[in-house]
């Protein structure tokens, strides 16, 4: 016969074989800043530490396609990107653009995930999970716009179809990821003078749908941009900046990173370098950090 085991050790042991771990999830997303064009992997300083982290990841050129660089919806360890091969030739033409999956790089890139999550080491012991879905060239108006029908929120689909099912996946593995931080790394694209003056509509909407969509209500969004875009001679940039801050303002548990001073890549400072990529990810750490010690 078997014996019944005391209730409290019973469900000691229950605890100890259906026991999931926890992780804080960090989602990233944007355009090329977030891709990180200029970011060069083989600038990249190891850090062995990136392996306590899981890392799922889809970059590419709009529209997200078969040709995007991604983790093959799978999770890994914080990485960088490699780069993916290139589109091939139509009618004896290459095509012109595959900025977002480091075609042009020998190696690949990373964005601002690597130097966020190693400066939260720095500061917690927290297990932390990183979801990043980004593609270069994009605008809110064109591609990541809930409010439009088609093509114009293929990207804001695809980032709460990667997110969707990385947490899925992440579940199936005992694994549940607590949403913590959104990083939102775009802008350059909407400024201009069509899309400029409805980025702060656009821009809500979509962060109020996004939390909607993964139920994380209380998810703090870290909005930034390349203040630098344009170096000095687009007019609408400033209003970017002032409309990130005014939706940052405006909705609740949302902060404006500043990532001016960064370092950016000359002649035209449109993409930050790896240095600077990995110093915006810092800020956006000591911001995320700021904003719940101040809670």
């Amino acid at each position: 016969m078997f014996r019944r085991l005391p209730l409290g050790l019973a469900l000691l042991l229950h605890g100890l074989v259906f026991a999931t771990e926890t992780r804080d999830l960090i989602l990233v997303a944007g355009q090329s800043n977030a891709v990180g064009y200029d970011a060069y992997a083989e600038e990249l300083p190891a850090d062995p530490k990136d392996a306590a982290t899981m890392f799922w990841w889809r970059v590419g050129d709009p529209p997200p396609d078969e040709f995007d660089g991604t983790s093959a919806r799978q999770w890994t360890t914080l990485q960088f990107q490699p780069r993916t091969p290139a589109k091939p030739a139509v009618d004896g033409k290459k095509v012109a653009r595959q900025y977002g999956n480091f075609n042009l790089k020998t190696k690949g890139g990373f964005g601002p995930e690597i130097g966020m999550v190693r400066t939260l080491a720095t500061k917690e012991s927290r297990p932390l999970a990183v979801i990043k879905t980004a593609f270069s060239g994009t605008s809110v108006a064109a591609d990541w716009n809930v409010g439009l029908p088609g093509q114009a929120d293929a990207c804001y689909r695809a980032m709460i179809d990667e997110a969707k099912a990385a947490i899925a996946s992440a579940k199936a593995k005992d694994v549940t990821l607590r949403p913590r931080g959104f990083v939102w790394v775009q802008g350059e694209s909407d400024a201009n003078a069509k899309d400029a003056p409805a980025y702060v509509a656009n821009l809500s909407a979509m962060l109020k749908s996004l939390r909607t969509e993964l139920d994380a209500p209380d998810l703090i969004l870290l909005l930034g941009v390349n203040t630098r875009f344009g170096n000095g001679k687009n007019a609408f940039m400033p209003k970017v900046i002032a409309a990130q801050q005014a939706v940052a303002a405006a909705l609740p548990r949302a902060r404006y990173v500043d990532t001016a001073g960064a370092e950016t890549l000359p002649p035209s400072h449109t993409h930050f370098t790896a240095a600077g990529t990995l110093e915006i990810g810092r800020r956006y750490a000591e911001a995320l950090l700021s904003f719940e010690s101040a809670k």
